[in-house]
């Protein structure tokens, strides 16, 4: 994940922009969708962007909850209700993120 900050003058603010490449970890996770899992202990649920995370993170801080911590139990909470919710995941409950991923790209937020 590369952070580039930028300023902006008008508004004078530093803006902090955080992009990563994301297909590497999009097609690992398709991968390991193919392969069997024997039991549910230890199993493989996803590998999630660094890009995603902080943007789970910032909108918690948003939100005021300011005391969340990442990987923390609180957070590992959020990205279980995260992955659950039906924004996340096509009808087939095939992880892809790429659609949510492209919109936090390119929003000027």
């Amino acid at each position: 994940m590369r952070t580039n900050l930028l300023l902006d003058r008008g508004e004078r603010k530093i803006v902090a922009v955080s992009e990563q490449d994301v297909e590497p970890i999009l097609a690992h996770n398709g991968e390991l969708r193919g392969e069997p899992q024997h039991s549910n202990w230890g199993r493989h649920i996803a590998t999630i962007p660094n890009v995603i995370l902080v943007k789970w993170l910032n909108e918690e801080y948003a939100r005021g909850n300011v005391a969340l911590r990442m990987f923390s139990k609180e957070f590992d909470a959020l990205v279980e209700r995260k992955l659950q919710d039906p924004d996340w995941i096509f009808a087939d409950r095939q992880m892809s993120m790429r659609p949510m991923i492209q919109q936090f790209l390119h929003t000027d937020k």
